[in-house]
């Protein structure tokens, strides 16, 4: 198998950014603070990263399910 060099395997910024964007990238975490095992304070975080053509395919995706799951519920 032939092996890249490292100029090929370079990924640059832009993109990186780019596939990124294109792909869309989900983030979610959770953090709690506690002191003496009670929690203070907690923090959940989701964060969608994707360019706004692929979000409003997304959202086009989700709400036609929503509309053809309520078509089925009603017959």
């Amino acid at each position: 198998m032939h092996e890249l060099s490292p100029a090929e395997r370079e990924l640059t910024l832009l993109d990186l950014l780019d596939r990124i964007l294109d792909k869309g990238v989900i983030i979610i975490g959770d953090v709690t603070i506690s002191v003496a095992n009670v929690d203070l304070v907690y923090l959940g975080l989701k964060v969608l990263l994707t360019s706004v053509d692929n979000a409003e395919k997304l959202r086009g995706n989700r709400e036609q399910g929503n509309r053809e799951q309520g078509n089925r519920e009603q017959l």
